[in-house]
């Protein structure tokens, strides 16, 4: 089957995914999952009274099954899903915390494609509003595209969303959800990734959709099912009411 270039799209908003679309998977995982990792153990045993970190062993102790379930029985389960690489809002969480203060301490420093950057810039200077909707905490993404190679790129954001507060990425609800705390009508939301599974809910909540197809991302081969696709962000053509970029 025949994929379809990108098209122009006439929209107001674009929503991006991290993983695989702005930034490379390996990065994530060969440098973020180890860092967080090795400072699970530490965070359960010695902060588990902050809201943050309460909350998601909580909803770990919950998802397991497991009232009881300790500290080391929680990071056992957390490691257990890292290598799982499952989408579990507890873990994002923490990683989140994590990832935030290493990214504060200059530990870390976020990745980019190198096309995207200048795209986004360009993108916000036209006049579209640009928003995240990824896995990763909301915490996590501010830290990322705040200590990014080219400096902090948190202004160019209206909105931050992922699995707590708006919904499985997955799942058309959760598109229609972002399409109402945003105010932009469905029909003016573009959605940029590089799962096919996100991109059929995002169109069939209404949102136009385009798959990021990059080399060595583990969805490369899979494709992007029927939807129009784009090796770069500069195969990416938006409309607005103000101009053409």
């Amino acid at each position: 089957m025949s994929v379809p270039a990108a098209p122009a799209h006439d929209v107001d908003a674009v929503v991006l995914d991290i993983e695989g679309t702005t930034s490379a998977t390996g990065f994530v995982v060969d440098v973020l999952y180890p860092y967080s990792r090795a400072r699970f153990a530490e965070l359960l045993t010695e902060r588990a009274g902050e809201p943050v970190v309460a909350r998601a062993m909580a909803q770990v102790r919950e998802l397991t099954g497991e009232p009881d379930a300790d500290a080391a029985r929680i990071e056992k389960t957390l490691n257990a899903w890292l290598d799982e690489d499952r989408k579990a809002t507890p873990l994002k969480s923490l990683q989140g915390v994590v990832w935030s203060e290493g990214f504060a301490r200059g530990d870390l420093v976020s990745h980019f494609y190198d096309d995207v950057v200048p795209r986004l810039r360009a993108w916000h200077a036209a006049g579209l509003r640009l928003y995240v909707y990824s896995s990763g905490s909301v915490s996590a993404q501010r830290a990322w595209f705040a200590n990014s190679p080219a400096g902090d790129l948190t202004p160019l954001l209206s909105g931050l969303y992922d699995t707590e507060n708006a919904g499985p990425k997955q799942d058309a609800q959760s598109y229609r959800r972002i399409a109402g705390a945003t105010g932009v009508p469905a029909g003016r939301l573009l959605f940029l990734s590089d799962r096919p599974g996100e991109l059929d809910a995002a169109r069939a909540a209404g949102w136009h959709a385009v798959g990021v197809r990059r080399p060595g991302e583990p969805y490369f081969e899979q494709g992007v099912g029927d939807h129009a696709q784009a090796g770069t962000f500069d195969e990416i053509t938006v409309n607005n009411s103000r101009s053409t970029s």
